[in-house]
C-alpha cells in the first residue's frame, strides 16, 4: 500500500510564535491519527519556481489514513487556531508503492 503525505509550503514568513497554537493542535492531531513529522525545517534550498520558506512534511501509512487525519475533528480544530489571513500552500499526495 502506497503512503501518504502532507505537504505545506508557507509562501510568506508570518512569525512561527504566530504558528504556536496551531502547531500544538496539529501536532497532537497528526500523531493521533498514526502521522509522523519528517521534516518542519526552515532550511530549504529552493529551484525553478520554488519558495524558500517554510516547508512542512508529514507521512502516514496510506493516503487514505492522511485524508482522514485532514478531515479528522482534532485536525479541524487546529486548522481553526490558523491565524486570520494565514497563507499557506497544502496538499494531500499519494507515495509511490
Amino acid at each position: 500500500m502506497a503512503k501518504g503525505y502532507w505537504v505545506s509550503v508557507y509562501p510568506a514568513d508570518s512569525g512561527p510564535e504566530r504558528l504556536a497554537a496551531y502547531d500544538e493542535l496539529a501536532r497532537s492531531a497528526v500523531r493521533a491519527a498514526g502521522g509522523r513529522l519528517l521534516s518542519r525545517g526552515s532550511r530549504v534550498v529552493a529551484h525553478e519556481a520554488g519558495i524558500t520558506q517554510r516547508v512542512v512534511l508529514v507521512e502516514f501509512d496510506s493516503f487514505e489514513q492522511a485524508v482522514a487525519a485532514y478531515e479528522s475533528e482534532a485536525y479541524q480544530k487546529a486548522l481553526v487556531a490558523l491565524p486570520d489571513g494565514f497563507e499557506r500552500d497544502f496538499r494531500i499526495t499519494e507515495g509511490i508503492d
